[in-house]
């Protein structure tokens, strides 16, 4: 009897200690998840909503990225094998949480501005990153689509939060629409992948790709699946939707959808092509990455040149971003991978700042958003222009900046892959988004204003803009440290 009380006391401590494990192991997910719960009860029930939100977001989110750090370490597959913890998937996480805790900073004058605060606004936030968490940490595809649908359900109404002006709404309208769509389109290659893998578990799909590759349902399911999230990083010919949503939602929040709901995607299409990665079976999607990074690049990169609103300068210039890194799925190798999560990571600081820069400059009712409303800003506002400029030059991807070593790990990858031409169609279009790029910084700084540019400025937001810019040169100081960290990870 005392010989099977012991044992049961064992097999107790031993299920104890895992499940204190796992606890400590999702602790960055539980600190978004149980934000989002406290959130709910202080919009219920304080008066004064309005001003703890933002800032116990902030610190909800801040938790949870230092934690992401500080648990890199543990890596394990958790939960039956439908979540991953650790390594490359909480670099994924910091870049999430302080991207929207930047987004948080530079919502609050933003909000303030248009007055248009609504409670759901900042649930609403950090339920979209607790969705992209999920996504970026997936082993199962049902785990994917839970934590896509989180994000993109929250998206869409982030999207259209300015509830007077008609452009949000139209924003969100598309959005929902298009998104249903590709939604639509990615169940239906779940359905396929799923009715001949027999199983929804990643890591069984990627053990058995080689014998599934030969399977035309299997091959249709997963090309279906990869398409539907074209549509989420806004690649060519499935970025419709990108230009006129840019536009018209908040300017912070299309900080976020830019950043973290790209991030987000690529993290699942890194997951969901790991099989291939390695080289140990044939890359069967090369063709259709290849086409659609050249595609997105050259299109992204042109159309940007015409676009007067700046907003939708971005947007076009988002597509292009898209098929940079698209190039590195083509690729295919190890060294693409990392270099995908370093070009991500510039990317998220990079964009989450210039949005701060715009939403700052942006005046009521959708003024100052033409690229004439920056013409002499350095003698407005150096501080802002200053910031403007490195956001500028770092997205043109000049060194010694971050946005440069993204483009170099990328095509330095396509160059080992034998995609040279590849490389070569994306310096060709590195060297055209040169001029929309320095076209912005050109007019703050030699051109003569007529009237006397105006800055509807604010401290939350300039300070968004400073961390994000610090970010972006640190990574384009030591890019090395970051790339070895994401290397050490990936084998």
């Amino acid at each position: 009897m005392a010989e099977s009380l012991t044992a049961v006391q064992k097999l107790s401590n031993k299920y104890s200690k895992t499940y204190m494990q796992d606890f400590i192991n999702i602790l960055p997910l539980s600190i978004i998840a149980s934000g989002i719960f406290i959130s709910v009860l202080i919009e219920m029930y304080s008066k004064y909503s309005e001003e703890i939100l933002p800032w116990f977001s902030i610190i909800m989110l801040i938790s949870s990225a230092v934690s992401s750090i500080a648990l890199i370490n543990n890596t394990q597959v958790i939960y039956n094998g439908t979540l991953a913890t650790g390594g490359n998937v909480y670099i994924f996480y910091f870049m999430f949480t302080m991207g929207a805790a930047l987004t948080v900073f530079s919502s609050i004058d933003y909000i303030k501005k248009y007055g248009s605060y609504f409670g759901e606004y900042y649930i609403l936030l950090l339920s979209s990153v607790l969705g992209m968490m999920l996504m970026a940490g997936a082993k199962d595809i049902f785990t994917i689509f839970m934590g896509l649908e989180l994000m993109s359900v929250c998206f869409y109404v982030l999207a259209g939060i300015n509830r007077k002006k008609s452009g949000a709404n139209e924003a969100s309208l598309k959005y929902f629409l298009l998104g249903a769509f590709a939604t639509g389109i990615i169940v239906y290659g779940i359905a396929l992948i799923f009715g001949t893998a027999q199983t929804t578990s990643i890591e069984i799909i990627v053990a058995n790709f080689g014998v599934l590759s030969h399977n035309i349902l299997f091959i249709a399911g997963m090309l279906l699946f990869i398409i539907g999230f074209s549509f989420k990083i806004a690649a060519f010919p499935f970025h419709m939707w990108a230009p006129d949503v840019y536009q018209g939602a908040s300017t912070a929040v299309a900080g976020l959808m830019s950043t973290g709901g790209k991030a987000a995607a690529f993290s699942v299409l890194i997951i969901i092509l790991s099989a291939v990665f390695p080289g140990n079976n044939v890359n069967v999607f090369r063709p259709y990455f290849a086409v659609i990074a050249a595609l997105s690049m050259i299109y992204g990169s042109i159309v940007a040149i015409s676009q007067t609103n700046i907003k939708r300068m971005l947007a076009y210039s988002s597509i292009a971003h898209a098929g940079y890194m698209c190039i590195g799925l083509a690729a295919g190798n190890y060294e693409s991978v990392a270099g995908i999560i370093f070009y991500l990571a510039a990317y998220t600081f990079m964009n989450v700042g210039v949005f701060a820069v715009v939403a700052m400059i942006e005046g009521e009712n959708d003024t100052n958003l033409e690229l004439s409303g920056y013409i002499g800003l350095s003698r407005k506002n150096p501080k802002l222009a200053a910031l403007m400029a490195l956001f500028m030059f770092s997205l043109s991807g000049l060194p010694p900046f971050a946005g440069f070593f993204g483009k170099y790990y990328i095509f330095i990858s396509a160059v080992e892959a034998n995609l040279t031409w590849l490389a070569i169609v994306g310096i060709a279009s590195s060297v055209i988004s040169v001029y929309f790029y320095l076209r912005v910084i050109v007019l703050m700084y030699f051109s003569e204003p007529e009237t006397e540019p105006a800055v509807v400025g604010g401290g939350y937001g300039v300070f968004s803009a400073v961390i994000a810019a610090l970010l972006i040169l640190v990574l384009g100081v030591f890019p090395g440290s970051l790339l070895s960290l994401i290397t050490a990870y990936l084998k």
